[in-house]
């Protein structure tokens, strides 16, 4: 099943979306937001599911469902923690950086604890105050979870997943070296992340959905023009049910808790940095790369980061061309800091 929140308060308004996502079904009779579905998972999914099996018939009320009128599915969560599950991302960006890649990077998941009191809409303009800040998208799979016990394994980590989505991790590539520079992490660099119209449960992925990973291609397109292709369970080191146990190792997940994939990145056909498209290649999910890629090649980047009026969409089709979480289209937007 798909599901959405309609703006409206601050935790949106929940409601069912049809597959094809021309509709949708008021689910406030059930729950009043998906953060309340979440925390009652076992009563309410049922009910959710028999709301969506109506509307696919088309036997109760409905109305047509927009994009643009949609929130973050969860405007604001519990938690945030973003992974860096496509360690090939991690090795291209800290080369760009001048920074050593230790071995344990390939064993060892990375992750970092991301602001979720707030997450853009999939429409809402990216706030960029400094074009000097070196802003820059991410596209990104993720996870919401129910509650995950401290000490979960793998397998407990899979079976505690309930939707899926996309997400544009907005980074300030500007502010990263300091703050990294001062041992203790992100934070001014990590601005507010926009998450898609839609997210899934994970049958819904069909096939698509296996080992922890969705085996589907993340579209990227920059100002109209195709960016990136990379395909998500392509090179994806860490799958999500281990990034949720490595969460969880010494801490409870509660519901509604987002778990990033971070960049999705794919290598070359012959094991090295990926290529544009345009030079035949699947892309990238986000500057960074594309400049690091430029950097080995020619010695200095040339893609510059994003400025005011620039335009990203993010999206996943499914076999048939038809999206499967809606897209995240954002411009970027002068705002006061």
């Amino acid at each position: 099943m798909k599901l959405a929140s309609l703006k409206g308060g601050r935790d949106g308004r929940l409601v069912v979306v049809s597959r094809d996502l021309a509709w949708c079904a008021d689910a406030g009779h059930i729950a009043p937001t998906l953060q309340s579905a979440l925390d009652n998972w076992d009563h309410c999914a049922p009910l959710l599911e028999a709301l969506a099996t109506d509307l696919a018939h088309e036997v109760i009320p409905m109305m047509r469902f927009h994009e643009r009128q949609a929130a973050a599915p969860l405007p604001r969560a519990y938690q945030w923690a973003d992974g860096s599950a496509y360690v090939n991302h991690v090795a291209l960006v800290r080369q760009a950086r001048g920074a050593e890649m230790p071995e344990s990077f390939w064993t060892d998941p990375l992750i970092y604890q991301g602001g979720s009191d707030g997450f853009l809409a999939p429409r809402d303009p990216i706030p960029l105050a400094d074009p000097a800040w070196g802003c820059d998208f991410e596209a990104e799979v993720a996870v919401v979870t129910g509650d995950v016990p401290q000490g979960a394994s793998r397998e407990e980590g899979l079976a505690a997943i309930r939707l899926v989505g996309l997400v544009n991790d907005v980074s300030l590539r500007g502010l990263i070296p300091a703050e990294l520079g001062k041992g203790f992490g992100f934070f001014q660099s990590k601005p507010a992340s926009a998450l898609s119209p839609v997210f899934v449960t994970p049958d819904e992925l069909g096939e698509a959905w296996r080992e922890g990973m969705l085996h589907r291609i993340v579209s990227v397109d920059l100002n109209g023009r195709p960016f990136g292709r990379a395909n998500a369970g392509v090179d994806m080191t860490f799958d999500f049910g281990t990034l949720i146990a490595h969460v969880a190792k010494t801490r409870s997940i509660g519901a509604g808790s987002l778990i990033g994939s971070g960049t999705v990145s794919n290598r070359g056909a012959d094991g090295g940095p990926g290529r544009a498209i345009a030079d035949g290649g699947v892309g990238y999910s986000c500057l960074a790369e594309i400049r690091t890629v430029e950097t080995i090649i020619g010695g200095k980047p040339v893609t510059e980061f994003l400025k005011h009026g620039d335009i990203v969409r993010i999206w996943m089709d499914d076999d048939r061309g038809h999206s499967i979480f809606g897209a995240i289209e954002q411009e970027v937007a002068a705002s006061t800091a």
